[in-house]
């Protein structure tokens, strides 16, 4: 009688992203948007989420006490906000968080903190999934052929737009006959093994065409790489920004900080559905990954943004921790 394996238990993890900004000069004006807060999706569970602001943002006449203690709301999930902290949802059903303040400062901080499930990627089937050419004929746009989300990504964006460039890289693994998912697989591992990964090589501005000539850059640009290589063929990738659960080698501490917001890619396919595939790590994405939003590109969901009216020049100070809860308990 053969012996069915117990599937993989779901991991627990707690992030912390906390985000300082150390102006210049004082600040007289500014309103910020973030995505920061983590959605729920077939494999991740949001149990709550905490949103902190320093100094408190403006609160306007009428409004309730934003940063109370709230209800689950209808995930489950138990939402508190510091007071002035406007929640909304953006055209992707990614949550937004905008906040303005209208006193002068000269220090801003914002600390994002949550639990989440995440359940592990299912088995994939590379060999089952349809050529490449019969899904990018299916996703080609025809107006008023009805919606499908998965059209929308394969058009080009800013920082991953489609180019001859971009679709010459991606025909070195997308040959003909060659099913969809193992093509994205064979990408994920062709940019692994020919960029190298250094952060100082790109800024937050570099397009996936730069990235390319470069050979070399952040996840962001491994991400924006393979996102426009894909979309230059007709195919449908979408960039996913979160965090990765970082482990050091055996026998050393974990270093408690040093993790880093992380980005990696979604593929369409339609065995499979949206795929999750991190060219840094040349690894489907899995417990050790928690989505934070998804969109075009960068662009669509930085962590934090804004438009300041003073202040001179302030380069963020970012710290990341992502562990398992077992851990946090562990030490306490």
């Amino acid at each position: 009688m053969a012996v069915i394996p117990a599937p993989d238990p779901a991991v627990t993890l707690r992030v912390l992203h906390e985000t300082a900004y150390a102006y210049d000069a004082p600040v007289e004006l500014a309103h910020h948007l973030g995505h920061l807060r983590p959605r729920a999706t077939p494999l991740q569970r949001v149990c709550e989420w905490q949103l902190s602001v320093a100094p408190q943002p403006d609160v306007g006449d009428g409004e309730g006490p934003d940063g109370a203690d709230g209800p689950a709301d209808l995930s489950g999930c138990r939402v508190t906000v510091s007071p002035g902290v406007h929640q909304s949802v953006d055209p992707w059903g990614n949550h937004r968080a905008s906040f303005s303040h209208s006193r002068v400062h000269e220090r801003l901080v914002v600390v994002s903190s949550f639990v989440v499930e995440v359940d592990p990627l299912p088995a994939l089937r590379p060999e089952v999934s349809p050529p490449w050419e019969a899904v990018a004929e299916r996703l080609r746009y025809r107006p008023g052929a009805g919606f499908d989300e998965a059209v929308e990504f394969t058009l080009g964006s800013a920082y991953a737009p489609r180019e001859v460039s971009l679709a010459r890289f991606a025909a070195r693994v997308f040959r003909p006959g060659t099913p969809l998912l193992a093509g994205a697989l064979a990408m994920m591992h062709l940019i692994f093994r020919h960029f190298a990964y250094k952060p100082l090589a790109t800024s937050v501005n570099t397009r996936a065409p730069e990235a390319l000539a470069q050979r070399q850059g952040v996840c962001q640009d491994f991400a924006h790489v393979m996102i426009g290589a894909m979309r230059s063929i007709g195919l449908a990738a979408r960039y996913v920004s979160g965090y990765l659960l970082t482990r050091p080698p055996p026998g050393q501490p974990r270093l408690i900080g040093a993790d880093a917001s992380h980005a990696w890619v979604a593929v369409w396919c339609p065995v499979h559905g949206w795929v999750a595939l991190d060219p840094t790590n040349a690894v489907p994405a899995g417990t050790d990954h928690v989505t934070l939003a998804w969109g075009r590109d960068y662009a669509d969901v930085a962590p934090l943004r804004g438009v300041i009216r003073g202040g001179g020049r302030a380069v963020p100070r970012v710290a990341v921790t992502v562990e398992p809860l077992e851990a946090v308990f562990d030490s306490e």
